[in-house]
């Protein structure tokens, strides 16, 4: 089912507070996610940021406030507002018995959609999975899982995406493929909210960035803006050596992630 998005931000959060007994995990939570935009909300671990996903995809409702995701109110309307979401953890929900192209055909059967076979064709390209599209996906690679994931999670054409830590547990290789797929959802005027706990993550894809701290959102911007905040730099001579992330990419390569990928897993036989 395809959705005509709304006026407005993606998603608008005001005054959101949450409390389990007499712990306040949501303090008067306030931030806006618009269109074709990645918002990074950053915390550290038991700031609230899953909190603050799970009461968007209506997994869990707010003690007060509102929060909005394309101009549909998730207390008021949860039905409504899981039309206009998608929501990807940090492990990828996929049937490895399945191959890639059953998962998505899967889905799309299951939100009653027509033609699920071109709908898979379509996302099999779109995340570069078409040559492995009829392998099972217990042979595909931790990138390839999480872009078919990914992929799952747009059928039915949602305007907002929330991406719960996507790239945990990846290497830098399937990290690097899953940020490509996050800028191409951008890029689609898809609005997109994004955990991590990875803060180059978070420099490299976020327009802007939220950090939330003890249940508030303590500041909010570009990370120029950010950068801002701080005392001005002083400028002083550093011999820069490379970081692992580098020498790994060097000594392995990085020209076509999806060739290594695409090859069949090894397996071990016995004698015929």
């Amino acid at each position: 089912m395809t959705t005509t998005a709304s006026a407005g931000p993606g998603i608008r959060v005001r005054d959101l507070r949450k409390s389990f007994k007499d712990l306040h995990v949501l303090r008067g939570v306030d931030f806006e996610v618009g269109r074709g935009e990645v918002v990074a909300l950053l915390g550290s671990n038991g700031a609230g940021k899953t909190t603050v996903v799970r009461i968007l995809s209506t997994l869990m409702r707010a003690d007060s406030g509102t929060a909005t995701v394309d101009a549909v109110e998730v207390g008021a309307d949860p039905a409504h507002a899981r039309e206009r979401i998608s929501l990807t953890g940090q492990f990828a929900a996929v049937d490895e018995i399945l191959t890639g192209r059953e998962n998505l055909r899967l889905i799309a059967r299951l939100r009653h959609l027509a033609d699920d076979d071109a709908i898979a064709d379509r996302l099999l390209d779109r995340f570069r999975l078409a040559d492995a599209g009829d392998r099972r996906v217990s042979t595909y690679s931790g990138g390839m899982r999480r872009r078919l994931d990914i992929a799952m999670s747009l059928i039915g054409d949602p305007p907002v995406v929330l991406l719960d830590e996507p790239t945990t547990g990846l290497d830098p290789e399937a990290r690097l493929e899953v940020w490509d797929t996050i800028r191409g959802l951008a890029a689609a005027g898809i609005a997109v909210l994004l955990t991590t706990q990875y803060l180059e993550e978070a420099e490299q894809l976020a327009d802007r960035i939220a950090i939330l701290h003890h249940g508030r959102i303590i500041a909010d911007g570009t990370l120029a803006h950010l950068r801002r905040l701080l005392p001005p730099a002083t400028v002083e001579y550093v011999e820069k050596q490379p970081a692992l992330e580098d020498i790994f990419l060097a000594l392995v390569g990085n020209n076509d992630p999806s060739a290594a990928e695409d090859a069949p897993s090894e397996t071990t036989e016995g004698p015929a």
